[in-house]
């Protein structure tokens, strides 16, 4: 089985950033959007079946940038991976920043 999270974090504060809609496209071109929760995390995706394949994840960090720091140079940050048939749980954090970010794949 195949599962999906995802969590983002603000490097410049040191906190989870709360209310950031993320958006997930799966490798048939559905998507679903969901919102991170107070600590930051996105763990449900309504109407998702998760199968093998590339899956695209935006999350939309461009208000929660100018709201908190004044500016930003991303309007959004796409990830693309590629999930498994035998890969289990994935967990794709995004760590931001006004002027970068950097993404790996979490347990």
């Amino acid at each position: 089985m195949i599962s999906l999270s995802s969590h983002v974090l603000d490097t410049t504060s040191g906190k989870p950033v709360a209310d950031m809609p993320v958006t997930l496209t799966g490798p048939d071109g559905s998507q679903v959007t969901a919102v991170t929760n107070s600590d930051g995390r996105c763990m449900d995706w309504p109407d998702m079946t998760f199968s093998a394949g590339i899956y695209a994840i935006r999350f939309e960090c461009k208000d929660y940038l100018i709201a908190n720091h004044g500016q930003s140079f991303y309007p959004f940050v796409d990830i693309h991976f590629e999930m498994t048939e035998d890969g289990g749980h994935y967990h794709v954090p995004l760590l931001i920043s006004p002027f970068g970010f950097s993404s790996y794949r979490g347990s």
